[in-house]
C-alpha cells in the first residue's frame, strides 16, 4: 500500500477527539488534506493538513511557529488559518494545522483545459496582491504552484500554510520541482524566488505544461512563443536564474496595465462627457453669433444716418446679461464655467478656478471586486498643466490593496481639466482624487489644492 492509499483509509476517524476526517480531498506521499469540522462549527467546512513532523524538535517547534505566524495574517486572497497541534494516526506521528476550506485548486483545472489570457488576466492581480502583502509582513510563500492556487466561492487564493521567512535555509537539495527557484537547491528562499514561481505557475496554466522539465540548467529556460502578450514577458521576466535579475511584483502589475493595448484606455469611456464638451461649444457659438448680429445691426443704423437711442447706465449693464437667450435650468451643463464668462465684461473673465472636464473611472475585474469588504480607500494628488493635462501623480494614499492602489493611479493620470484662469491667464493647477472602491460601484471625488 503505498502512502497515498494508507492516506485515504483515515475517511471516517476522529483527530484529537474533535476533527473528523469527513472526505479525503487530495495529497502526496508528503501530506494529506480532509474535509473536517470544527466543534461548535458544524455547519461549516474545514481542511486540514497533515504531514510528517520534521526531523528535530527545534524544526517541530520552528514549523508551530510559522503556523501561528500565518494565522495572524489577514487577506482576501490568502487561505486563513485557524489552528494546529500534534497527533498520532495508526501509530504515525503527524502535524496538523486547520484552515479555511476551499472548492477546488488550479491543478484540479488544467488537467481538463487551459485558462484563456482572460482567465489569467482576472486571476494574477489578487495573487499577487497577496504575494506582495506576504512579503510586506517579512514572509515568502515559498511554495507557489498549480495545486496552492485555490478558489473558495469565486475568490482566487493562495495557500498559506508554508509560508517562511526570507533566506531561511531549507538543507541541501530541497528544490522539490521546477516550480522552486533554483537557489532554494542550495536552501536559500527569497522573495525574488516566488516571482520564479510565479512564472513557472504562468506558463503551466496557459499551456498545462511547466516551462521545463526536469532538471534546470544554468541558463535561462524558455517560453513558449505561442503565449500572448504581456504574459510572456511576464514569464521571461521572471524565469531568470539569476534572482536579481528577476522583475518584482510591481513591474507584473505595470505590465498587466490597459496601457499597453492597441486600443487606447479613453476610447472605452462612456461617451456623456464628451456629448457635454459639445454642447458647451454649441452654447458658445449662438452667444458669440447674438453679440455679433446686434453689433451688425448698431453699426447698420450709424451707417444710415439714423441717429440710435442712447441707453442709460442701467441699460448698459443689463444688456451682456439679457441678450444671449439661454436657460440654465433646461440646460446644465452650459451654466457651468467656464461658458458664463464668455458673456460677461472682461474685468469677470479674469480669474477661474478650472473644473473637470474628462473622468476616468479604474477598470475594476468583477474577481477583485468581489474580495472587497466595505471601502476601500486611495487618494491621488495630480499636477495639471495650463492645457488641463495631468503631468504627474501621486499617492496622498495608497490604501490597504496594492492593486487597487495601482488601478487608481493609472486611471488618475488620465484625467482632463480646464486651466484656472488667473489675471486673464491659464494657470498650472492641483488636484486632489479621492478613490472610494465597493463591491457594487467605484466612486472618484476631485478636489481642488491651494496653491
Amino acid at each position: 500500500m503505498t502512502r497515498v492509499e494508507e492516506w485515504k483509509t483515515w475517511e471516517g476517524r476522529v483527530v484529537e477527539g474533535k476533527f473528523p476526517l469527513r472526505q479525503w480531498l487530495g495529497g502526496s506521499d508528503h501530506s494529506a488534506v480532509f474535509l473536517t469540522e470544527r466543534p461548535g462549527q458544524a455547519s461549516q467546512k474545514f481542511a486540514i493538513k497533515f504531514i510528517p513532523p520534521p526531523l528535530g524538535d527545534g524544526d517541530v517547534g520552528r514549523q508551530f511557529s510559522r503556523w501561528r505566524s500565518a494565522a495572524q495574517l489577514s487577506h482576501p486572497h490568502l487561505i486563513r488559518i485557524y489552528e494546529s497541534g500534534r497527533c498520532q494516526m495508526d501509530g504515525t506521528p503527524l502535524l496538523y494545522v486547520i484552515m479555511e476550506f476551499a472548492e477546488e485548486d488550479l491543478s484540479q483545472v488544467l488537467p481538463q483545459r487551459a485558462l484563456s489570457p482572460a482567465e489569467v488576466n482576472d486571476l494574477l492581480p489578487p495573487l499577487l496582491d497577496a504575494l506582495s502583502y506576504l512579503h510586506s509582513k517579512g514572509w515568502v510563500h515559498s511554495r507557489i504552484k498549480a495545486s496552492n492556487v485555490l478558489a473558495v466561492g469565486d475568490l482566487p487564493k493562495l495557500s498559506s500554510d508554508q509560508v517562511a521567512p526570507p533566506a531561511e535555509s531549507a538543507g541541501a537539495g530541497n528544490r522539490r520541482d521546477v516550480y522552486d527557484a533554483p537557489e532554494n537547491a542550495a536552501g536559500i528562499v527569497l522573495p525574488a524566488s516566488d516571482l520564479w514561481s510565479i512564472g513557472a505557475t504562468l506558463v503551466t496554466a496557459l499551456t498545462q505544461n511547466p516551462p521545463f522539465e526536469g532538471e534546470a540548467s544554468q541558463t535561462d529556460p524558455a517560453v513558449p512563443k505561442a503565449i500572448p502578450e504581456p504574459f510572456r514577458g511576464i514569464a521571461r521576466e521572471c524565469l531568470h536564474v539569476d534572482p536579481k535579475r528577476r522583475c518584482s511584483v510591481e513591474d507584473i502589475l505595470a505590465r498587466l496595465q490597459p496601457s499597453a493595448r492597441s486600443v487606447p484606455e479613453e476610447d472605452r469611456q462612456p461617451a456623456p462627457p464628451v456629448r457635454e464638451v459639445n454642447r458647451r461649444f454649441v452654447a458658445a457659438g449662438l452667444l458669440l453669433a447674438v453679440v455679433l448680429v446686434g453689433l451688425i445691426v448698431f453699426y447698420s443704423f450709424h451707417s444710415h444716418g439714423k441717429r440710435a437711442p442712447q441707453p442709460d447706465a442701467s441699460t448698459m449693464e443689463s444688456t451682456p446679461q439679457h441678450s444671449p437667450q439661454v436657460d440654465p435650468a433646461a440646460a446644465p451643463p452650459v451654466s457651468v464655467a467656464p461658458l458664463p464668462q464668455a458673456a460677461q465684461p472682461a474685468r469677470n473673465a479674469s480669474s477661474s478656478p478650472g473644473s473637470v472636464q474628462r473622468r476616468v473611472l479604474p477598470d475594476v475585474s468583477r474577481s477583485a471586486r468581489n474580495t472587497i469588504s466595505g471601502t476601500i480607500k486611495v487618494v491621488v494628488q495630480v499636477e495639471v498643466d495650463v492645457s488641463g493635462k495631468v503631468t504627474t501623480a501621486k499617492f496622498v494614499s495608497a490604501g490597504p490593496s496594492r492593486y487597487f492602489s495601482n488601478l487608481a493611479l493609472k486611471a488618475a493620470r488620465d484625467w482632463e481639466f480646464s486651466a484656472p484662469v488667473a489675471n486673464g491667464q491659464p494657470t498650472a493647477s492641483t488636484w486632489q482624487l479621492n478613490f472610494r472602491f465597493q463591491r457594487s460601484s467605484t466612486q472618484v471625488d476631485p478636489e481642488r489644492v491651494s496653491r
